[in-house]
C-alpha cells in the first residue's frame, strides 16, 4: 500500500496490494492514466499516457494549447459544457441559470487511514496502517465550488475507494443535477459488461455481453430502493475473461436508493464506466458554506478472474464493510414461521414449533409478520408497533420466555419504514408518508412509505422501535421493506427541495439504522426487501446479513445465490429450507437437496415442524449437525464457483476453503437427469497442492441419495453418529491432484439431486 505524489511530474500513483491506479495532471485537468495490475513506481509513468493530438469537431477549452480537447482526454471526474460531450461525472446549474462548470486542480493532502463519510455508509479500517487516503482538490472560482476526488488504497485488498465531496464557498446558491461517486476512463472498448439483473424472486441473474459502440450499458433503479431489477454493481472483463482467469474491473455503489451504473464507448475507442446517485428525478440545493457528499464507491481489480475479483469484495465486506459484535461470530440456526403459518398463527403455535425445533439442534426462533396492531393479512396495521393480545395474550415476553425455555433465541419481524392506511399511527399522521399533495396515494401490498425525510418520523420510529425491541429478550430482528418509491415528495421539503427528497430519506434510514444499531449492539439485524430488493453494500454496514429472496426454492436459489456471490459473501445471505410443493414455483424437491442449497449461506428453515415425519426429524438433525461443521467455512472461508446454473443444463458446484486450506466444503446441484449419462467430475479450486485431503461425503448423501418427490420420499437408513462420513476408500487424494484431475461425483438419482463433501488436510 502507497500513494505517491509528484507534482514536479503531476503524478499521482495509488498503490493498493495487487493494483495500480494513476492518475496525472493535464493542464490542470485530472487525467486517467491507467488501472490494473500493480506497477512498480519510476519516471517512465509520466509517459504511459497517450494524448489524441487533434479530435475534429471538439472545440479546445485552452487557447494556448490549440490540440487539447477535453472530448479525447481520459478524465478523472469530467464535466460538462467546455468541450467534453461525453457523460459527466457531476452537472450544476448556477444562481444565473447557466449550467458551466470547468474544475481545475488546485492541491492534494494525503492522508493515513480512512475518514468516515458524514451520514453515510462506507468500508472502514481499524488501524491508519491499513489504509491511505488521497484527497484531490479541484476548484471552480467563478462559481465559489470547490470538489474534493477521495480516492483510498488498501494494504490488504485490491481495492480503491472513491466518493466525492462538493464544497460552495460562493455567495449565490447553486444547484447540483448529477454528483456520480466514480467516473474512469479505460483506452479501449475490448471488454465484456457484466452485472445483475432480474425481478421480485428472480434476483441477480448474471448478465453478460460486448461492449459496443455509444451507450453499451445503462443500468438503473428508479424505484427508490437498489430494487431486484437491477443491483448497483458493474465489471468490464476482458472477453477471454472467466472464472480464473484475465482481468476484471469491478465497480459496486455503497448505497441503497436509485442508482445509475453506465458503459459508454465513445467516438475513438474509449469507454467511461460512472457509477452513483440517478441523476433521474435528483437535484441538490448548495446554499453557500454548505457541502454535499456522494455515496462511496468500492472499485476492484483481478487478474484472476470473476472469481479473484469476487473474493476481493467477499473479504473486504466481511471485514471492512460489515460491522459489530456478529461480524466475525457464527451466524445462528434460525427457524421462521412466515410459510409455516402466514398471519394464522398464535401463542401456542409458535411454541408448538420452537419446541421441535429445540431437540434438533436449531438455535433462533423469528417470528414474522402478523404479531402486532389487529393484523391478520396485509391490509393494516403497519405502524402499530405493539402486541397483538389477540394472537399473543401474554405479550412477546412472555412468548419470548417460551421459546427461551425450549433453548432457542427469540427474533422478531418488524416493516418499519411502512404505514397502512388502515392504521392508528396513519390515522394520527396522515402526511407522515411520502405523498404529493392534491395527488392519489398509491398503494402497494396495501401500504404507503412512512417519509423519512423528515426527522419527527425518524424519532418517532427510534423510540418506538426501541421500546419494541427491550420489551423481551430479543436478539435478532429481520427489518423488511416490501414496496419501492411513488409520490416522491415530502410535506415539509420547500418546493426548490422537493427532489432531494428521495436521497434525504436514504439519510434519515441510515441515521435511524445507526442510532437502533448502536443502542442494541448485541441485536443481530437482518436486512429484507421483499426479499432481495435491497441487497447492497448501503444495507449491509448497518445489517451484516440479508434475505436473499423470498423464493425459496431450491433448484431457483441455485442461479440467486451464485449470482449474488458475483459480488457479495455467503456470510450475508440467508437461506432456508422451506417446504414442498414450494410455495413460490410449486416445484418438488428432496429435503436433501433443499437443505444442500441453503447450507451454501446463513443457514435456517422457514416451514412448519410440526409436520415432520419421523425420518424428515432424523435427516434436519443430521443437516444441522452437518451445517455446524461447516459453518465457519461458508461464512468466513474464500468462496470457488465450480459450475454455472446460467451455462450448460444448470448444474451448479462452488466450494468453500479456509484461509489455511487445510478444509474445503463442497456443494454439487444436478438439475435433470439424464440416461447413461457420462461421469460428472468435479475439479475444485483453492486448494494447497502440497497437502494431502481426506474426503468425507455429507449425512444428507448418506440418509438420501437425492430422491425426488416430498418430504416423504426420504429415507432414515444409513443412520450414523456424525454428520459426515468417510467418501470412496479413505485414500487421502493430493490437492493438486483434485485440482488438476478432479472429484468423482457421488452417484446421484432422479431430478434435483445434491451432494456435498468436507476436504480435511491430513499429514503425509
Amino acid at each position: 500500500m502507497n500513494i505517491i505524489a509528484d507534482e514536479t511530474l503531476g503524478l499521482f500513483h495509488l498503490q493498493s496490494k495487487d493494483t495500480s491506479y494513476i492518475i496525472q495532471l493535464v493542464d490542470g485537468y485530472p487525467a486517467h492514466v491507467y488501472w490494473g495490475a500493480r506497477l512498480r513506481h519510476d519516471n517512465s509513468l509520466t509517459g504511459a499516457l497517450e494524448l489524441r493530438e487533434r479530435a475534429s469537431f471538439s472545440p479546445t477549452p485552452l487557447l494556448q494549447k490549440p490540440t487539447l480537447s477535453l472530448d479525447a482526454l481520459p478524465q478523472e471526474y469530467p464535466q460538462y459544457g467546455t468541450s467534453d460531450f461525453r457523460r459527466p461525472a457531476y452537472q450544476v446549474q448556477l444562481a444565473d441559470g447557466t449550467r458551466i462548470s470547468e474544475l481545475q486542480y488546485a492541491g492534494y493532502t494525503i492522508t493515513a487511514g480512512k475518514p468516515a463519510l458524514e451520514g453515510l455508509p462506507s468500508v472502514y479500517v481499524e488501524n491508519e496502517a491499513e489504509a491511505q487516503t488521497l484527497e484531490l482538490t479541484l476548484k471552480d472560482d467563478y462559481a465559489g465550488l470547490t470538489v474534493k476526488l477521495i480516492y483510498t488504497v488498501f494494504a490488504g485488498h485490491s481495492a480503491i475507494t472513491r466518493s466525492v465531496r462538493f464544497e460552495h464557498n460562493g455567495k449565490a446558491p447553486l444547484r447540483l443535477e448529477q454528483a456520480l461517486s466514480a467516473s474512469v476512463d479505460f483506452a479501449d472498448s475490448s471488454y465484456d459488461t457484466l452485472h445483475l439483473s432480474g425481478a421480485w424472486a428472480r434476483e441477480r441473474h448474471v448478465q453478460r455481453r460486448p461492449l459496443t459502440p455509444g451507450a453499451a450499458l445503462s443500468l438503473e433503479s428508479r424505484r427508490g430502493s437498489s430494487s431486484h431489477q437491477t443491483n448497483p454493481f458493474l465489471a468490464l472483463l476482458r472477453p477471454g475473461a472467466d472464472e480464473d482467469q484475465g482481468d476484471v474491473f469491478g465497480f459496486n455503489l455503497v448505497y441503497s436508493g436509485s442508482f445509475a451504473a453506465t458503459a459508454e464507448v465513445e467516438q475513438f475507442g474509449q469507454t467511461r464506466v460512472s457509477i452513483g446517485i440517478n441523476p433521474f428525478d435528483f437535484s441538490w440545493l448548495l446554499e453557500p458554506g454548505q457541502s454535499f457528499q456522494t455515496p462511496e464507491a468500492v472499485l476492484v481489480y483481478s487478474s484472476e478472474g470473476l472469481g479473484g475479483m469476487s473474493r476481493t469484495y467477499h473479504r473486504l465486506y466481511r471485514t471492512r464493510l460489515c460491522r459489530g459484535v456478529h461480524r466475525d461470530q457464527a451466524r445462528p440456526i434460525l427457524v421462521n414461521n412466515w410459510e409455516a403459518t402466514y398471519f394464522d398463527f398464535d401463542a401456542d403455535k409458535i411454541a408448538a414449533i420452537a419446541k421441535e425445533a429445540g431437540p434438533l439442534g436449531i438455535e433462533l426462533f423469528v417470528l414474522d409478520d402478523g404479531w402486532f396492531g389487529k393484523r391478520d393479512k396485509d391490509n393494516s396495521s403497519l405502524g402499530d408497533w405493539f402486541e397483538d393480545r389477540r394472537k399473543l395474550p401474554e405479550g412477546l415476553a412472555d412468548l419470548a420466555g417460551r421459546v427461551n425455555k425450549e433453548g432457542l433465541q427469540f427474533g422478531l419481524w418488524v416493516e418499519p419504514e411502512m404505514v397502512s392506511p388502515d392504521s392508528d399511527l396513519y390515522r394520527k399522521h396522515p402526511d407522515w408518508c411520502l405523498h404529493a399533495e392534491g395527488r392519489r396515494r398509491t398503494e402497494a401490498r396495501n401500504q404507503l412509505i412512512l417519509d423519512l425525510s423528515r426527522p419527527e418520523v425518524c424519532d418517532y420510529l427510534y423510540e418506538t422501535l426501541s421500546a419494541v425491541f427491550s420489551s423481551a429478550p430479543i436478539t435478532y430482528v429481520k427489518w423488511d421493506m416490501n414496496r419501492n418509491m411513488t409520490e416522491i415528495a415530502s410535506a415539509n421539503a420547500s418546493p426548490e427541495r422537493q427532489k432531494e427528497t428521495a436521497h434525504r430519506y436514504m439519510l434519515g434510514l441510515y441515521n435511524l439504522l445507526e442510532r437502533l444499531t448502536s443502542r442494541f449492539p448485541d441485536i443481530l439485524f437482518e436486512s429484507c426487501s421483499g426479499g432481495g430488493g435491497r441487497f447492497d453494500p448501503g444495507m449491509l454496514f448497518y445489517m451484516p446479513q440479508t434475505w436473499t429472496s423470498d423464493d425459496t426454492d431450491a433448484i431457483e436459489r441455485l442461479a440467486i445465490q451464485y449470482g449474488t456471490s458475483i459480488v457479495y459473501p455467503a456470510s450475508s445471505m440467508g437461506a432456508h429450507v422451506s417446504a414442498v410443493p414450494n410455495h413460490q414455483v410449486d416445484r418438488i424437491t428432496s429435503l436433501a437437496t433443499r437443505g444442500d442449497v441453503a447450507m451454501s449461506g446463513n443457514f435456517g428453515y422457514e416451514m412448519d415442524l410440526t409436520k415432520f415425519t419421523e425420518a424428515e426429524k432424523d435427516l434436519a438433525a443430521r443437516q444441522i449437525a452437518q451445517y455446524k461443521e461447516i459453518r465457519t467455512l461458508v461464512q468466513q472461508g474464500d468462496m470457488y464457483r465450480l459450475q454455472s446454473p446460467f451455462e450448460g443444463n444448470g448444474d451448479t458446484a462452488w466450494m468453500f476453503v479456509s484461509e489455511d486450506k487445510t478444509e474445503a466444503f463442497v456443494a454439487y446441484f444436478r438439475v435433470l437427469a439424464k440416461p447413461n449419462a457420462p461421469i460428472s467430475r468435479l475439479t475444485l479450486k483453492g486448494l494447497d497442492p502440497e497437502l494431502d485431503y481426506v474426503i468425507e461425503t455429507g449425512a444428507a448423501d448418506v440418509t438420501a441419495k437425492g430422491h425426488g418427490g416430498g418430504e416423504a420420499s426420504v429415507s432414515a437408513d444409513g443412520q450414523s453418529s456424525t454428520p459426515f462420513q468417510t467418501a470412496f476408500d479413505g485414500t487421502p487424494l493430493g490437492g493438486d491432484r483434485l485440482m488438476r484431475i478432479g472429484l468423482v461425483v457421488s452417484d446421484l438419482r432422479g431430478d434435483y439431486a445434491s451432494c456435498t463433501y468436507r476436504l480435511r488436510a491430513v499429514q503425509r
